[in-house]
């Protein structure tokens, strides 16, 4: 089965426009945490905003904005830019496996 096509319970295959398509779409926009490491979630966009929960090792994350903050280094080298992963909810992108040093997803 490609990218494009999800494969139903009862054997039919639907188009990525179809709904079936909306799966795999939501399933590419997750990125993974690097490895080893449990990454502090934050209530802002830098460290000396409260830590509101902590993801464990081998989590992934789906984002919904990113915005500018704190520069912080990490596994993926050094970056302003900070992943919103929920509602008061924000990630170093240092630390998220995006394949971009850039923004992947919008403006928050």
């Amino acid at each position: 089965m490609s990218v494009d096509q999800v494969q139903n319970i009862g054997g039919e295959e639907e188009e990525a426009g179809q709904a079936g398509g909306v799966v795999a779409a939501a399933a590419l926009s997750s990125y993974p945490v690097a490895p080893g490491y449990r990454l502090n979630v934050r209530s802002g966009p830098g460290t000396d905003y409260s830590v509101v929960r902590v993801l464990a090792e081998g989590s992934r994350v789906t984002i919904n904005c990113q915005r500018t903050g704190e520069r912080v280094s990490g596994p993926y080298g050094t970056s302003n830019i900070w992943d919103n992963i929920g509602s008061g909810q924000y990630v170093s992108d240092a630390y998220v496996r995006t394949g971009s040093d850039g923004y992947v997803a919008p403006r928050c």
